[in-house]
């Protein structure tokens, strides 16, 4: 299974924007019969490529308007330490996203918040409270210019 192979990408890129999509309909998209893409996302599924499928639930509707980057400075890297503080970031429900970076910080939170309070609330009561954590710094976001990018997977 060739994730680079171009029928794949045309695939990939019509789940990745409809995953509901019935497979005959992706079938008529990419020109190909039902059959064989039956096969190739099967493949793709079974490849570990495709992952799982999901609800993706709109943040701004929900209300969590309010978007900022926290850089993380750990005062130990080793991995004991590391492996904690990642236990307790997968419990914050509000980060979003977090990196391990290489550079002159360790990590990179992605909160969503209501507000400026809400976030204020989740950084006093819930990251600052996670272990071996030396220093924060916030970025709040002005405006999403690309959010959740998937062009790379169009074929042309």
């Amino acid at each position: 299974m060739d994730p680079n192979d171009p029928i794949n990408r045309r695939i990939l890129a019509e789940l990745v924007a409809n995953a509901r999509l019935p497979v005959s309909e992706v079938a008529a998209r990419v020109g190909l019969s039902k059959t064989p893409v039956a096969a190739r996302i099967r493949q793709m599924e079974e490849a570990g490529l495709i992952t799982g499928y999901r609800a993706m639930l709109s943040p701004l509707k929900l209300g969590l308007t309010h978007v900022t980057y926290v850089e993380v400075k750990m005062t130990d890297t080793r991995q004991s330490a590391l492996d904690r503080f990642n236990a307790g970031v997968r419990l914050i429900p509000e980060v979003e996203e977090c990196y391990m970076i290489a550079g002159g910080f360790d990590y990179l939170l992605k909160v969503r918040s209501r507000d400026m309070r809400h976030f204020r609330a989740i950084m006093a009561e819930k990251i600052s409270a996670l272990p071996f954590i030396h220093a924060t710094s916030s970025y709040v976001a002005m405006e999403a210019v690309v959010e959740q990018n998937w062009d790379m997977l169009d074929p042309q």
